[in-house]
């Protein structure tokens, strides 16, 4: 008889816990951390390197291919397409099998005991406007933890997870858990009594700290790698814009790896040539050509950071060019994601009418999940629930905390 441990197996991070003593435990994945980056890189010889170990070998260059947000791909095409990885062909779908395999051989070795159940978490809504893709993506999360040794698998909407674990709320207080990951945004309206969460409602929808970062590095740095300019005509006259799908995918996490190609390369260089302001499409013959691209979506990411915190920042892109770095103010920050303010204040107050609840009912806000801490989100919020109390105490772990509290039950 093995264990069953829950599994929060996340856009951006993942963690794993279980039950013991009637509290979460959570397994320490790497370097005394209870959560993990969910990020893996493939050397050369195609050992594959995990969290943090993945991201060093980004950031120190070493020969690879580095990989981010490979939950985004679950019920997509993109999942089951073969590609050389690690010196061999596999998709996505072995990649995200090897990361949950490694996930439980690392608890293995902690708890010296066989795991063979999982509970696992998954958003509300995986794509929620189509729900044939959502459907797909529950059963390809299925198949990656039975290929990764799971024989018993149980799913558990992430926020009514994180509904479990919250111990903040008076008896019979009704809270809503606002769970923003990388790539989703989730809803819960929960009743605390005795112990357990009375669920009341949930929605999703497919929003989170990804787009955020599209959206930033669309708006603040494509441009200085030629998004928006033009190209002179080969054989007529005239202009044509630059395609603006290399930018999209530039400015996607889960797309960069997989425009380091020699076609993209060859594109990117007849871009260059015919290029009308030719420095920018030099930049991106660089990006393409050193494999940058993760390089600049993290100092987009790092800027939106720090944008947040209300300080003036910048996108530091001194890697493809000295000194080369595009302005961020809060003021831009706050323009360039109104429209997802407008989603999330709708996505809430969806929840509510759901669930049959007036603003005035809900006594607090639980926010959960590392994007959840976007200002954005907290405006968004406020303006359906200016009354409610906000709680954010265990922002990164509350979803994986109710996961391991539920494997006791599985």
């Amino acid at each position: 008889m093995g264990l069953t441990i829950g599994i929060d197996f996340g856009t951006s991070n993942s963690a794993v816990g279980l039950a013991v003593g009637g509290r979460p435990w959570l397994v320490e994945l790497e370097d005394g951390a209870r959560t993990l980056p969910s990020a893996v890189f493939f050397d050369t010889r195609g050992r594959m390197r995990l969290g943090a170990a993945a991201n060093r070998a980004l950031i120190d260059g070493e020969e690879g291919r580095y990989m981010r947000a490979l939950k985004s791909v679950l019920g997509t095409p993109l999942l089951r397409e073969e590609r050389a990885v690690g010196g061999r062909r596999q998709s996505l779908l072995d990649v995200i099998a090897g990361f949950l395999a490694e996930l439980k051989a690392r608890t293995e070795a902690q708890t010296r005991q066989p795991v063979t159940g999982v509970v696992s978490g998954r958003p509300v809504h995986f794509h929620s406007r189509d729900a044939g893709m959502d459907a797909q993506a529950e059963r390809d999360l299925h198949e990656a933890y039975t290929r990764a040794g799971f024989e018993t698998i149980r799913f558990l909407p992430e926020p009514e997870a994180a509904a479990l674990a919250a111990e903040d709320l008076a008896p019979g207080e009704t809270g809503l858990v606002v769970d923003i990951g990388g790539g989703t945004s989730d809803f819960t309206l929960f009743r605390k009594a005795a112990g357990r969460a009375e669920i009341l409602g949930s929605h999703g929808i497919r929003l989170g700290g990804t787009h955020f970062d599209r959206s930033l590095s669309l708006a603040h740095a494509m441009p200085l790698f030629g998004a928006g300019t033009e190209v002179n005509r080969s054989l007529a006259e005239g202009r044509l814009p630059v395609p603006a799908a290399l930018f999209n995918d530039l400015a996607s996490w889960q797309k960069i790896p997989f425009l380091y190609t020699r076609d993209t390369l060859a594109l990117a260089r007849d871009l260059e040539r015919h290029a009308v302001e030719r420095e920018k499409l030099s930049r991106l013959v660089e990006v393409i050509e050193a494999e940058l691209g993760h390089d600049v979506a993290f100092a987009v990411e790092a800027a939106k950071i720090a944008a947040n915190g209300g300080a003036a920042a910048a996108i530091d892109l001194s890697l493809v060019e000295r000194g080369l770095a595009a302005p961020l103010a809060p003021a831009d920050l706050a323009r360039d994601l109104a429209g997802f303010r407008a989603e999330l204040t709708e996505a809430v107050g969806d929840t509510l009418a759901r669930a049959d609840l007036r603003p005035e009912a809900i006594g607090a806000v639980v926010y959960v999940g590392g994007s959840s801490l976007m200002r954005v989100v907290s405006d968004a919020v406020e303006a359906v629930l200016p009354e409610a109390r906000a709680i954010r105490g265990e922002a990164f772990t509350a979803v994986v905390d109710g996961l391991a509290l539920a494997s006791a039950d599985a």
